[in-house]
């Protein structure tokens, strides 16, 4: 967003411009959140997960060495490998977040 032209009072121009870099700061923090993805990694690094800052599933690499894991603990792998994506995602989203009230 640009600032404003000016309106003729310097008290409302002043307060205009603030609003305009605060709308600036919010949609750069919005850009950025959109763009970042938390990473997990479980089973040692044959299972790992992208997530986005909503949760949902970005990406999924299963090593074929994963395979032979079985059912029960691939499962449990993949669940970890997104449980720390999340845990990641969500202190990123955090830092990012912070940047808005932080002065």
């Amino acid at each position: 967003m640009t600032t404003p032209p000016p309106t003729g009072d310097p008290e409302l121009d002043r307060v205009l411009a603030e609003m305009a870099a605060q709308t600036a700061g919010f949609e750069e923090v919005t850009r950025r959140l959109q763009e970042t993805r938390g990473r997990g990694e479980s089973a040692g690094g044959q299972v790992a997960v992208e997530v986005t800052p909503a949760g949902s599933l970005a990406a999924l690499h299963i090593d074929p060495r994963a395979m032979r894991l079985g059912s029960k603990a691939l499962s449990e792998a993949i669940v970890e490998a997104y449980r720390l994506a999340e845990e990641d995602v969500t202190g990123q989203s955090f830092d990012i977040a912070k940047t808005v009230t932080d002065p």
